[in-house]
This record gives C-alpha cells, structure tokens and sequence, in this order.
C-alpha cells in the first residue's frame, strides 16, 4: 500500500482482563539459537518495534505483546514485550497464546490436550481443555521453578515507613506485600492509590537489590499486593509501574505466591490455590514438582486460567507519521 512503512498482522487477547497482542507478522528474522538469544538481538536492533507496537496510539501503557518465534526444543516459542521492559515469562500471556494458537487453528482438539514453549526463562509445560464443540477452556502452564531470595526484607518507604516483604523468583521478580498489614483495599476505585504506593515500595526495593548478580537482566521486582480472603484464597494486585498495573492475578506472580505459602507452611504440598484479581476473577494454582534451584527448594507450579478474544486486525507504520514510534504519557 502506498504511504506505508510496514505492516503487523496481530490477534488480541486478554487473560483475566489483561490485554496479550501476538504479532503475527512484520517482524524480521531474528538471530540467534534459543529463544533468550532472539529476544536479546530483537532488544539490540528492534526495540523501536515494542514502542510502535504496544505504545499510544496503538496501544497503551498496560499492553503486552507476544512475538511468535522457531524453538529447537520445544512446539512453539515466544518472546514477550511490555511498554516497558522484556520478560523472561509471562503466565497470562502464555494463556493468552493458547487462545491465539487455537483461533488460527495451529493447535485444536485434534492435536492434543498439551505443547511445549519455550521462553526467554525456560521452556513450560502447556495444557489445554476443549470444549465439546472444539472451542479451547481453560488452559493450565508448569512454570518454571519459584525459589525465594529474600525472607522478610525490610525497606523504608517515604510517607509510609518500614514495609517487610519476601522476594521471589519465578520466570519475573515479585516482592510479595501484604495489603491487610498496611490497610490496603484491593478494589478498582483504589487502583490509582495503589499503584503511586506500589511504585513508592518498588523504588525502595530497587534500592536494596539493584545490582545483585541473580537479578541482572531482569526489572527490579515488581509489588505483588495480596489480600487474604480465607484459606488458600487471596486478591491480588500487581504494580509494574506508576501508570501500570497487572488487570490479571498475574500468572507467573501467583507461582510466587503459592510458593511463598508453601514455604511458611500456610499451605500444604497439595492445596489448592485461588487467586482472584480486583474484578474478581480467579486463577488457580498448585504444586507439580519440588527440585533445587539456586542452592535453595525451587517449587514448580501449575497455574489455569482462561483467555478471551478481542479482535484481529493489521497495525501500520505510515511514512511521515510524527508519532509512528509511540508514546506513553507518565
């Protein structure tokens, strides 16, 4: 078409009310054996593609995106994108794909109930349930390994005071807060509340473990808030920047958190977890494996939940355009 630069093919999803775009098309041939090699040569020459692509006024600061990529080890492979960082794992957003792979009919009734992926973090284990009609349900990831780095950090936070958390590893880092000990409702009209102190204890955390060889690579962690709700059910709310919040419970987050419980023996090997976000709509988790990870217990979890449509289209860089590399408004 005249006038235009490139075009993106894309399927929108979200999982629990958080958005996944899978570009289908446009991107380049990327170097590079495993997928983590992919995604770092996509980081080093494409960059302005995850602004163009997630940023206003395609897209907004809470977008992910998801780009289909060849795996040597696995069915599939995928790098994940943010507005702002890359992603080792992403829970919904594997689900998210599920969804997309069964509406281009790349998997279906026929082909199974399961299939690998690899990501930037390692490859999971990915399985799915199909209605009778042949429309895909729920859809269950084997994460890679949670572990805990850090048992009841303390960091002092300004306007608040001391807050104590436990960070986590499992495919991202989570700094697990408890919202009850801070008088902290998890609720949609809080959102913005929560998320100028989510940044505040994030930035104090930054602080402390900036530069820690374990956490190269990766974003500082992210503040996981959780609100008891009984045994083995909590409300979550994930704060990934000041304009930014996790609309799921947050896959890979509800592995740390199982992990957690189990670690401090609120819950047993073989509970059940409920994640619900602040819409009230859940995830599930449980235990699969135990194994060593990084000299410590490393809990691999399984996490289900289900993703919807929301459109399918093409995205265009137009020639000329004063804004075709995005923009986000802090």
């Amino acid at each position: 078409m005249i006038g235009l630069e490139a075009a993106f093919p894309y399927i929108d999803t979200h999982t629990a009310g958080h958005p996944t775009r899978a570009v289908l098309g446009g991107i380049p041939p990327l170097h590079g054996r495993s997928v983590r090699e992919k995604r770092e040569d996509f980081e080093r020459r494409f960059d302005h593609l995850r602004s163009a692509l997630l940023h206003e006024p395609r897209g907004h600061a809470a977008m992910v995106g998801l780009i289909p990529v060849p795996s040597e080890v696995a069915d599939f492979g995928a790098i994940f994108i943010s507005s702002y960082v890359y992603l080792g794992m992403c829970g919904h957003g594997t689900i998210g794909l599920a969804k997309t792979l069964a509406f281009t009919g790349a998997i279906s009734q026929e082909s199974g109930d399961r299939f690998t992926l690899e990501t930037p973090a390692g490859v999971v284990d990915v399985r799915v349930e199909w209605h009778e009609d042949g429309r895909l349900g729920a859809v269950s990831l084997k994460n890679v390994p949670a572990y805990r780095r850090f048992e009841g950090l303390e960091v002092d936070v300004e306007g608040v005071g001391a807050v104590r958390t436990d960070i986590l590893y499992s495919g991202m880092w989570y700094a697990m807060v408890d919202a009850d000990q801070l008088g902290v409702a998890l609720t949609p009209d809080t959102a913005s509340a929560n998320l100028a102190l989510g940044w505040k204890i994030k930035q104090a955390i930054a602080d402390v473990t900036d530069g820690l060889p374990e956490m190269l690579g990766l974003p500082a962690p992210s503040v996981l808030f959780y609100s008891n709700l009984g045994q083995g059910h909590s409300r979550q709310f994930l704060v990934l920047a000041p304009n930014k919040y996790d609309r799921s419970p947050c896959g890979t987050g509800t592995c740390a958190r199982l992990a957690q419980l189990l670690l401090r023996g609120e819950l047993s090997d073989t509970d059940t977890y409920r994640a619900e976000n602040i819409f009230g709509v859940p995830f599930t988790a449980e235990l699969a494996e135990k194994s060593e990870v990084a000299g410590t217990t490393g809990y691999s979890v399984i996490v289900r939940g289900e993703a919807h449509l929301i459109s399918q289209g093409t995205l265009y860089l137009e020639k000329g355009d004063p804004l075709s590399k995005g923009f986000l408004s802090r």
